[in-house]
């Protein structure tokens, strides 16, 4: 029996990397996926390549990269490039994720002072946590 590369239809692709078929239409509309050959019953099909490409993006996306941060990574690996520039995308999307967590400490800390000061008890008008949100300007 010859040896043939695996095939996927969008479905199995999809189920393959956890992701919907929407999903994999997407990312050939954005250009990380090619456009599959169709079959002539008008099926794409997908082979094992795919399959891991969309595993990387999806668990890129899980990290938190950007569309094109993933397309840049993605080029880098198929282009041959140093890993410098994979180092550097990697310790930009850290610096991203150390600020957004300082921003989310900041709010978890406002909104706790302001839920310390209520008593969960009475009408809601004089409310520490409604009154705070009403007078104090967005960060």
């Amino acid at each position: 029996m010859p040896n043939h590369p695996a095939q996927f239809t969008i479905g199995r692709l999809a189920k393959a990397a956890d992701v919907n078929i929407d999903t994999v239409r997407f990312y050939e509309r954005q250009g990380l996926l090619q456009p599959a050959p169709r079959t002539a019953g008008g099926y794409r099909l997908y082979g094992a390549a795919d399959a891991q490409r969309l595993q990387f993006i999806r668990r890129a996306k899980t990290l938190g990269f950007s569309l094109e941060d993933i397309a840049e990574l993605l080029r880098l690996t198929e282009d041959g490039h140093d890993r410098g520039k994979v180092k550097a995308i990697a310790q930009k999307r850290v610096a991203d994720l150390e600020s957004r967590i300082r921003e989310l400490e900041k709010m978890r800390s406002v909104l706790a002072h302001h839920a310390g000061h209520c008593s969960g008890h009475g009408e809601v008008s004089g409310c520490p946590i409604i009154q705070a949100l009403l007078d104090e300007p967005a960060a």
